[in-house]
């Protein structure tokens, strides 16, 4: 556990059944850009700290994924199997190389297709898309959570959207920010 100050947590009480919950995290703090090709990009040391804390605070929460999809890149998947051990229920995971590096049009067209008969699912992917994809879904919620997200994404971040509408409509607007957390630093 973590001996620096208590992670920001915030939640909403509007923590209705969706019909779909969207679990978005940003993949955990990886080495610099010079360090290896992109795609190779492992976590550092910090991203390694952090990613278990979001799998801990998901746990702590009652977020439980059903389905997660992750990009295949390295600091995706190590983030995803640094965050699962923590999980009560550790879901299955698929690695689609649409999400490596996609723009939110390319997230949501995989959402569409991979989370049919999923309520929960959690997409860890890559900034800026998945923050886009975010801020773009939010049309309600608490205006303090709101305001954090689109001020960023930080690393090892988590987004939890509800959308009433499914999968298969994703519409900009029609999500309801549930939560918003990230690791203190």
């Amino acid at each position: 556990m973590s001996s620096g100050p208590a992670p920001h947590v915030t939640s909403s009480a509007a923590d209705a059944a969706a019909a779909c919950r969207l679990l978005l995290v940003r993949h955990a703090k990886a080495v610099p850009k010079h360090v290896a090709e992109d795609y190779e990009r492992a976590l550092s040391d910090r991203g390694r700290a952090d990613a278990p804390e979001t799998g801990r605070w998901l746990a702590e929460s009652g977020f439980e994924p059903r389905l997660v999809l992750c990009s295949p890149a390295r600091r995706t998947r190590q983030t995803w199997q640094l965050i699962a051990p923590a999980l009560p229920d550790v879901p299955p995971a698929v690695y689609d190389d649409r999400l490596y590096d996609a723009a939110p049009s390319a997230l949501a067209t995989v959402l569409a297709e991979r989370g049919a008969g999923v309520s929960h699912l959690m997409l860890v992917g890559h900034n800026t898309g998945i923050h886009e994809l975010a801020t773009a879904l939010c049309g309600t919620g608490p205006p303090n959570l709101l305001e954090r997200l689109a001020e960023g994404l930080p690393t090892s971040g988590v987004v939890v959207v509800d959308l009433p509408g499914g999968w298969e409509t994703l519409t900009p607007g029609d999500g309801h920010l549930t939560a918003f957390w990230a690791p203190a630093h």
